[in-house]
């Protein structure tokens, strides 16, 4: 069998076995399981009403939420054999870049002696332990659906999985969080969620191997 047959032949395989319901159903599973633990163990800040006032509290939800909608295309996409990711890693640039935007904005917008006051923030500890903590479930039931599809190549779905679960853990703590900063967002958020990035590749590499 030439391997172009192969891989429709996987293609088709993976989206009988990984059909698009039982996917959803999984992944709307370990959501569902991270945001009780999210309102039972956090919950939102204190002054999220006023918060959704200003302009950078909304416009950090936007990124970190937009990231988790992209991440989840890529890992959807990633399980099946020869799909193409590009048309899902466009927004994510755009997303990215836009938070860039962001960043830039606050430099200039902020004399030089506030600039480290805001990037390091009031609970950077916090933030890097809690995303990965919430991003627990959402990572299980990611693999979980990996496992009904049949990517061909395991640890890139693995890292993709992991994004997808430390974006959305993100968005949920972005909720709690009261440094709402570009310059703290653009730092601690993507080492939180990176730190889930390589759990997921590394159980990847391990548990998607066919």
């Amino acid at each position: 069998m030439k391997t172009d047959d192969l891989i429709r032949a996987l293609a088709a395989d993976s989206e009988h076995r990984g059909a698009p319901f039982t996917t959803a159903m999984v992944l709307a599973f370990g959501a569902a399981a991270t945001a009780v633990v999210f309102a039972v163990w956090v919950g939102p800040r204190a002054d999220f009403l006023l918060a959704l006032t200003t302009l950078r509290f909304p416009f950090k939800i936007f990124i970190v939420a937009a990231l988790a909608v992209t991440s989840t295309g890529l890992l959807v996409r990633s399980g099946r054999p020869g799909a193409r990711l590009f048309p899902w890693f466009l927004p994510t640039i755009l997303a990215l870049a836009l938070l860039g935007f962001g960043v830039a904005g606050e430099l200039v917008a902020l004399p030089s002696s506030e600039w480290a006051k805001n990037w390091k923030g009031t609970n950077l500890f916090v933030c890097l332990t809690v995303i990965p903590s919430l991003a627990v479930a959402p990572l299980i039931a990611a693999l979980i659906t990996l496992r009904h599809g049949a990517p061909s190549n395991p640890s890139l779905a693995g890292a993709f999985a992991g994004l997808a679960a430390g974006t959305f853990a993100a968005t949920l703590y972005a909720l709690n969080c009261d440094n709402d900063s570009p310059l703290f967002v653009a730092t601690w958020y993507p080492i939180a969620i990176g730190i889930v990035v390589v759990v997921g590749m590394i159980a990847g590499s391990k548990l998607l191997r066919w």
